[in-house]
């Protein structure tokens, strides 16, 4: 018998991301209708929405349900808004910004990754994401500004390339550390930026450029 998959979103959404929460109703209604488990491995849908990160090959995962949704929610997007991807990944996140944003600009360092996301996504019918394969570290600067940027990997440092391409309102939202990784909220201000730390997290780390300076 072919699982109830609408009945398994509601419940992800309402125990996992709502209960401990995520208040934002268009990500909620988002995070309802994107089908979590066409993104994941055949062997992984059974469990695309329990509450963990699953593994998407290429030592690369799909961060938990809830992690998406606080990301996102940092964000505040508007469907206006421009927004900077860093982590393509198999995809899931891009389709979340992509149903609440303008436009998405999503680069991805592994090109069997970022290939297949975007036969994926443009398959489901998606017309407003742009891809790129290559070093999210320096970020995509002629397309900027951008009103929002999610960093789906851990930074080791801050990364002011990317800050930069931020609009004077922008937020960004990303794990920042090595070992010990904080998710943390990034806005310009006029003398430069500010932070606001969230709470600790476990990401897979920034490749290129990121890594080969502060290597794990």
């Amino acid at each position: 018998m072919q699982p109830d998959w609408q009945a398994r979103r509601d419940f992800m959404v309402d125990w996992q991301i709502r209960r401990r929460g995520v208040k934002d109703i268009a990500l909620l209604e988002a995070m309802r209708r994107v089908e979590r488990h066409c993104f994941t491995e055949e062997a992984e849908q059974d469990v695309a929405y329990e509450d963990h990160p699953l593994p998407i090959g290429h030592g690369q995962t799909l961060s938990q349900p809830y992690i998406v949704a606080y990301m996102t929610e940092q964000l505040g997007l508007t469907s206006q808004a421009k927004v900077l991807e860093i982590g393509t990944g198999c995809g899931y996140q891009t389709a979340i910004l992509a149903e609440l944003a303008q436009e998405v600009f999503s680069i991805e360092i592994i090109e069997p990754l970022s290939i297949e996301a975007q036969k994926r996504l443009t398959g489901m019918g998606y017309d407003n994401i742009h891809f790129k394969v290559g070093d999210g570290f320096f970020g995509w600067p002629e397309e900027a500004p951008f009103d929002a940027c999610l960093i789906a990997a851990a930074c080791p440092i801050l990364p002011r390339k990317l800050i930069a391409q931020l609009t004077s309102t922008g937020r960004m939202v990303l794990p920042l550390g090595v070992w010990e990784q904080q998710l943390i909220l990034i806005q310009p201000t006029q003398k430069g930026f500010k932070k606001k730390y969230l709470f600790a997290v476990r990401f897979v780390p920034l490749t290129g450029a990121a890594q080969k300076r502060f290597p794990h």
